[in-house]
């Protein structure tokens, strides 16, 4: 078995797969529209085979004001970068631009490098080598 791909609502995917295409190289399908559920998705692919939906719907509930509070469900994407040096420089790169970094770069207990970033929607990307 494999996972097949991973799904995150927003209220805008096109500024969701703009990010996701300019800082981590996805490649967007054609934005798949039904109009009768009123519901429009993209899938984005990465040179690893991995594949992230974007999906979109008017009645979604509002996101909670700070991504730091812990609920059940989602928790973060991690995303392979290739070294330290890329995480870090990734990291400077996404603040530089205005995206808020959560933590790191650093070295965790376990012995990974990383930083945690959110994206535009406040989901939490966690950058490793």
């Amino acid at each position: 078995m494999r996972i097949e791909h991973v799904a995150l609502w927003s209220h805008d995917i096109e500024r969701l797969r703009h990010y996701y295409e300019r800082y981590f190289g996805a490649t967007a399908s054609l934005r798949y529209e039904n109009p009768g559920k009123q519901f429009q998705s993209y899938f984005l692919s990465f040179a690893s085979g991995a594949r992230l939906e974007l999906m979109q719907h008017p009645d979604l509930a509002p996101r909670p004001s700070d991504p730091g509070t812990k609920s059940s469900g989602y928790a973060h994407l991690a995303v392979s970068v290739g070294s330290e040096a890329r995480v870090s420089e990734l990291t400077e790169q996404l603040r530089r631009a205005g995206y808020p970094v959560v933590d790191g770069p650093r070295r965790t207990g376990d012995g990974y490098f990383e930083s945690v970033v959110l994206d535009p929607d406040g989901n939490r990307i966690e950058l490793t080598v």
